[in-house]
């Protein structure tokens, strides 16, 4: 029995400042999503898995916003990745 990973058919990669909604910075399919995700690793940027909202990312052209509609999914992966990294997000306080 083999313990291949399958291949990653695709990947989004997205920044966020703080400031402004999150913004797409690199998509890609089959071996562009592999580099994608090799170079994550590399500068230790966490990964999550989701097909399903990587797929309507990658309907964004690089460099824009992400819609509003999306703004709850991708704030749970940011959510994550602060979980991941041992990071909170800053807040105001009163």
């Amino acid at each position: 029995m083999s313990h291949e990973r399958k291949p990653v058919p695709l990947a989004v990669a997205l920044q966020y400042d703080g400031d402004s909604a999150p913004r797409v910075t690199a998509k890609g399919r089959d071996s562009l999503a592999e580099q994608i995700l090799q170079i994550a690793r590399q500068h230790g940027i966490p990964v999550q898995e989701n097909q399903p909202l990587a797929s309507l990312l990658a309907n964004i052209e690089l460099g824009d916003e992400i819609p509003e509609s999306l703004y709850l999914a991708v704030a749970q992966v940011i959510s994550f990745a602060y979980y991941l990294s041992g990071k909170a997000p800053e807040s105001d306080t009163l």
